[in-house]
């Protein structure tokens, strides 16, 4: 899971510059940033690797994914990958950060970002800080999938709609189709939905079925600038393990406290070391926190002579021993900190963009 590492265009042949060229779609072109943007982004601290060799006919692309809290985003991240990187939950706002997932296959390599759920009820620092992420998300890519419960179209989705980009080929992507009793009533939704934004096209889905996700990466994969991949082939993200693991134990710690338990609670990884194992190739050492507002949220968390805070130390363990592929070791602490989510220092500290 190493950190994409690009090559100057100083240092790209001729023959790869020529590569990055608009893109032409039915009614739609994608101009890709040139030279000068490039420049101006910052530096991204990587891991030496061996840069990417252009073969011809490849394809790749960034594909946002963008809806209102609880459309089922990420559970489509995980399943387009092939692999659970993004937690999942039916807590709204579960996805707090960008998650980028990586799926190559055949000549074509996806960069999906997943983006937390556009938020318009709360104003809180917390909440403007996962909106920016969103807005931010949406405004350089090459597609973007709007994910929408299918026959549903809400005030919050309106919203999340009204961020896109003009000049973006957009998605619409019905999910939970296997939600709908009537599949009748599906036409006339999407004419509906077709006289709110120009869709390029209209993929009604559930993101629970294996030949759905098939379809779908089929039907994204056009909209992919021919160009060379920008990660290894079996890379699966950009975020470090240490992110993982903090996602994991915020996984665990919404499923197993239920509605309860605010939204703003969250996870600080304040030890992550790996050593030799004796009877494993990897052995990590992690020690966590979990923040919460109020010490009766404390109290609910640890549960009853600490079984609620074992049990999520104990099903974080089993995930990340699956997803690592090494032993762990996990210790998880509870601490109060009144008002961090409208403490924009305190937010910024805790990793938030």
């Amino acid at each position: 899971m190493s950190t994409e590492k690009k090559t100057p265009d100083t240092e790209r042949t001729p023959q790869e510059q020529t590569m990055r060229r608009p893109v032409q779609i039915a009614g739609v072109t994608i101009q890709p940033r040139d030279a000068s943007e490039d420049a101006s982004l910052p530096p991204v601290a990587a891991a030496p690797a061996p840069a990417p060799v252009p073969v011809a006919g490849q394809r790749c692309g960034l594909v946002a994914i963008v809806g209102k809290p609880n459309v089922g985003k990420s559970t489509l991240l995980n399943a387009l990958v092939g692999q659970k990187i993004s937690i999942t939950s039916r807590k709204a706002q579960t996805t707090r950060h960008r998650i980028t997932g990586i799926r190559t296959e055949g000549a074509a390599q996806y960069v999906f970002v997943d983006t937390p759920g556009f938020q318009t009820i709360h104003g809180t620092a917390l909440n403007k800080s996962l909106n920016k992420t969103v807005v931010g998300a949406v405004s350089d890519v090459d597609l973007v999938l709007f994910v929408v419960e299918a026959g549903s179209f809400t005030t919050a989705d309106a919203k999340v709609l009204a961020l896109l980009k003009p000049g973006i080929p957009v998605l619409l992507v019905a999910n939970k189709l296997d939600n709908v009793h009537r599949r009748g009533d599906i036409a006339p939704w999407l004419q509906s939905m077709q006289e709110r934004h120009a869709f390029t096209e209209f993929v009604p889905m559930s993101a629970k079925q294996p030949k759905d996700i098939e379809r779908l990466l089929g039907i994204c994969e056009k909209y992919l600038p021919e160009q060379p991949w920008w990660h290894a082939e079996d890379e699966l993200t950009d975020r470090s393990e240490k992110f993982l693991a903090s996602e994991m134990v915020r996984e665990k710690l919404f499923r197993l406290t239920g509605d309860e338990l605010p939204y703003t609670s969250t996870v600080v990884i304040d030890k992550f070391e790996e050593e030799a194992g004796r009877t494993a190739k990897r052995m990590l050492r992690i020690a966590a926190t979990i923040v919460v507002e109020r010490e009766g949220h404390k109290a609910m968390v640890i549960g009853d002579k600490g079984e609620k805070l074992k049990r999520i130390g104990t099903e974080t363990r089993v995930e990340l021993e699956k997803l690592l592929d090494a032993k762990v070791f996990i210790e998880l602490w509870v601490k109060v900190r009144s008002g961090w989510a409208d403490d924009e220092a305190r937010v910024r500290s805790f990793g938030y963009e």
